[in-house]
C-alpha cells in the first residue's frame, strides 16, 4: 500500500512540478533573507570574534551560512568542522533541480541497506509501549551490542509520522555509533495498548526511553539526532530536562520550529495531500483509539491540522473521564517545541535549506533571533538542499558496515549526516580541552582539580564525564521484552 502511494505521488510530483522547477531551484527568492543575514554578520564583526565573517565559502561549492551568538565553541566549531564550508549538490542529476523531487527521493524511494534492526518494545507507566530499535550490521546476524561497550549511542527521533532519511543509521554505524531509533505509539509497527497517542511535543515517553538506553548502555555517550517535525519532540525533550537531559549533542535536521502556524498554514496541496493519506493509513488499523475518538469524523479531515486536532481537542474528542479538554491553542502551549528553549542546556545544531518545501519561507519560520542570541544554538543555513535531503556524491561511503571494511562501490552520502558526525565529535573535543584547561588552571591556584571539574559541571552534567548508571530500580519501572526486525 505505502508502495503504490509513493508511486502515486511520484507521478503527480513530476507532472505537477517539473515545469516549475526552476522556481525551487531559483536562488532570487531568498534576496530578503541574504540582507537580514548581511545585517547579521555586521553585528558578529563589531564582536570579539571575527572569524564569523569567513562562514560563506568563495568558491563554487553552494553557499553556505553559519548563524550563531559568538562564543569560543562557535570558533572551535569553525575551525574543527570542514564540512561547514564544503557543501556541493548533486549536480549529474538535474531533476535535483527541484526541492520537492529531491526531497521525496529522499524519503521515499526505496534502497539497500546492510543494517538491520534488533527491537526492544518499552512499556512505559501507563502501560503503553514505544519501540527502540537498534541498528546492527547485518555480519551481527541479530546480535545485542553488550552493555559494556563505551561506543557512543545515537538516539534517533523521526518525523512525526515515523520516518527517517536513507543511510542515517548506516552512516553512523560506520563512524563508530550505537544508532537507536525511537518509535511513538503506534508507529513503525509498534502496538498501540493504550488509548493514548502522543501528543506532538509531549516529551513524557521520550523521557522514560533515554533513561532505559542509558540503563542499557551507561558507558557510552549518548547523543540525540531529529528530523523534520520530530525536532518538536526533541528540543521539547532538551527544554524540559534542561541539564539533566543526558545528552551531550543534538543535531536538527530539516526542522519545523513554529509548529502551531505550520499546521494552520498548511503544506501545498499535492504534499498536504500526500501526506494526509499517509497518516490515515497509519492510523485506519489502531482499534483502540474508537474508544476515545470519533473515527468517522476523524477520517473525513482533509488536513494535517484537522487530522492533530481530531486527535487531541475538543471538538473531536469524546469527553475523557475526567471531564478535561483542549483548544486548539491550549493544546499548542503545552506542545510548542520552543516553550521551554531557554533551559536548553547543550550544544544543539540546526541545518535548514532554503528552499525547504515542507518547512515554507525561510524568513517567517526560521527564528533567527534564537540563534543570535543564545549561545546554545547554532544554525548551517544552505541555498539548497530540500527537506532532509543535502545529498552529495561520495566513494566513501560504505555498502558493507563492517568495522574494518569499505566496500567499492560507491554510495551516496548525504552532507548533513556528515556535518551532525563532525559537529557531535568537535562539541565533544571542546568540552574535553576546556575540562582539562580549567582543572589546569585549578591545581595551579592550589585548589586542586575536585573545584575545577566542580566549577565546570555547571555548564551541563553530561558533556563531560560519563553519567552513571541510573540509580533507580529499573525494573521496577520498565517492563521490556525483546523482538526482532528487518
Amino acid at each position: 500500500m505505502l508502495e503504490c502511494l509513493v508511486v502515486v505521488l511520484i507521478v503527480i510530483l513530476v507532472v505537477f512540478i517539473w515545469p516549475g522547477s526552476a522556481y525551487f531551484y531559483t536562488e532570487g527568492q531568498t534576496d530578503a533573507l541574504l540582507e537580514g543575514l548581511s545585517h547579521t554578520e555586521d553585528r558578529n564583526s563589531d564582536a570579539k570574534n571575527d572569524s564569523f565573517t569567513h562562514d560563506k565559502p568563495d568558491v563554487t561549492t553552494d553557499s553556505v551560512a553559519f548563524i550563531c551568538k559568538p562564543s569560543a565553541l562557535a570558533n572551535y566549531l569553525l575551525k574543527h568542522c570542514r564540512s561547514f564550508s564544503d557543501y556541493s549538490p548533486c549536480a549529474g542529476w538535474p531533476w535535483r533541480a527541484s526541492a520537492v523531487l529531491q526531497s521525496a527521493y529522499e524519503a521515499c524511494w526505496p534502497y539497500y541497506s546492510a543494517v538491520q534492526f534488533v527491537r526492544d518494545n518499552l512499556q512505559l507507566s501507563d502501560e503503553g509501549l514505544v519501540a527502540l530499535d537498534w541498528a546492527v550490521p547485518s555480519h551481527q546476524r541479530r546480535r545485542r551490542t553488550s552493555s559494556h561497550s563505551s561506543s557512543p549511542v545515537l538516539l534517533i527521533v523521526p518525523n512525526s509520522f515515523g520516518r527517517i532519511t536513507r543511510n542515517l543509521c548506516e552512516t553512523a554505524l560506520f563512524h563508530g555509533y550505537l544508532p537507536v531509533v525511537f518509535n511513538r505509539r503506534g508507529h513503525n509497527g509498534t502496538p498501540l495498548t493504550s488509548v493514548k497517542l502522543q501528543q506532538f511535543g509531549d516529551p513524557s515517553d521520550l523521557r522514560e526511553a533515554v533513561r532505559y538506553i542509558r540503563y542499557r548502555q551507561p558507558a557510552g555517550r549518548l547523543y540525540a539526532v531529529s528530523e523534520s517535525t520530530g525536532a518538536g519532540l526533541l528540543l521539547s525533550y532538551l527544554g524540559e530536562c534542561g541539564s539533566s537531559s543526558y545528552v551531550t549533542a543534538a543535531v536538527c535536521l530539516s526542522p519545523v520550529f513554529r509548529c502551531q502556524n505550520w499546521f494552520d498554514k498548511g503544506l501545498w496541496w499535492p504534499l498536504q495531500w500526500g501526506i494526509t493519506l499517509y497518516q490515515k493509513f497509519s492510523l485506519c488499523y489502531r482499534s483502540a483509539l474508537g474508544q476515545i475518538i470519533q473515527t468517522e469524523h476523524l477520517f473525513s479531515k482533509s488536513t494535517l491540522r484537522g487530522i492533530e486536532e481530531a486527535l487531541f481537542c475538543h471538538n473531536s474528542t469524546i469527553a475523557p473521564p475526567t471531564g478535561s479538554s483542549l483548544s486548539w491553542d491550549t493544546y499548542w502551549e503545552h506542545n510548542e517545541p520552543l516553550r521551554d528553549v531557554d533551559e536548553v542546556a547543550i550544544p544543539v545544531l540546526s541545518i535548514c535549506a532554503k528552499d525547504d518545501p515542507i518547512r515554507g519561507d525561510t524568513k517567517s519560520t526560521i527564528p533567527l533571533e534564537l540563534f543570535e542570541t543564545n549561545p546554545h544554538f547554532f544554525l548551517l543555513l544552505t541555498d539548497r538542499g530540500g527537506h532532509c535531503a543535502f545529498s552529495t556524491i561520495s566513494p566513501t561511503t560504505c555498502r558493507d558496515v563492517t568495522p574494518n571494511n569499505c566496500g567499492a562501490d560507491k554510495q551516496e552520502i548525504n552532507w548533513s549526516h556528515k556535518t551532525m558526525l563532525e559537529f557531535f565529535r568537535a562539541s565533544t573535543d571542546f568540552f574535553a580541552v576546556e575540562e582539562r584547561s580549567k582543572q589546569l588552571a585549578a591545581r595551579r591556584r592550589g585548589l586542586g582539580g575536585v573545584g575545577g571539574g566542580r566549577a565546570f559541571r555547571n555548564r551541563s552534567i553530561s558533556t563531560c564525564k560519563r553519567v552513571p548508571a541510573c540509580s533507580h530500580n529499573i525494573h521496577a519501572i520498565y517492563n521490556w521484552q525483546r523482538s526482532y526486525t528487518r
